[in-house]
């Protein structure tokens, strides 16, 4: 039987986004984030986070700093009593990056890839799922994906919300809990 989600941004939802992180030194956790990744592992669904990396195509950072800092972020959570069930991640970009990264990607959000990767290989719900984003982009990803659930954070209140509806504006991430009921 498919497991319903949570799925998370990272730069925006989980740290805050001071420009292509990638040490653990540059990390400010957002607050209310291991509260909400600890009420998800409590009920059983998956935590997915689905992250565009643009800074490794850009080369700013490699691969393997990504990695690394991926399994401290998660060692943080699993410490809080939250558990990461699988991180997706896209280094390339359309126009702004390296030459072998240089291209559009059926995984880089607005388009579903990530999503789509995460419900065959961790055999998700999407429609029964949630995903908290801080851009269109995020939103616009899940929408494709047909996750059922979108969540925009944005703490001022000040994000327009997409014309196409169905997304909920959040300004704390505890609020997300209530939809993992």
């Amino acid at each position: 039987m498919s497991a319903r989600a949570l799925f998370l941004d990272r730069d925006g939802v989980i740290n805050v986004d001071h420009g292509y992180v990638h040490r653990p030194d540059q990390v400010e956790f957002v607050p209310g984030i291991f509260e909400l990744v600890a009420a998800a592992t409590a009920r059983h669904w998956p935590v997915v986070v689905v992250t565009n990396q643009s800074g490794i195509g850009r080369g700013y950072y490699g691969d393997r700093e990504f990695r690394q800092l991926t399994d401290w972020m998660r060692e943080r959570f699993a410490e809080r009593g939250g558990r990461i069930e699988g991180v997706y991640h896209c280094p390339h970009h359309p126009h702004d990056a390296q030459p072998d990264y240089r291209r559009a990607c059926p995984d880089r959000k607005p388009e579903p890839g990530m999503l789509l990767r995460a419900r065959d290989d961790l055999d998700l719900d999407l429609p029964g799922s949630v995903l908290v984003g801080d851009r269109a982009s995020d939103l616009e990803a899940a929408r494709r994906a047909g996750v059922g659930a979108r969540l925009l954070f944005d703490p001022s209140g000040t994000e327009s919300l997409p014309a196409e509806g169905g997304v909920v504006r959040i300004r704390t991430l505890p609020e997300a809990i209530a939809w993992l009921d």
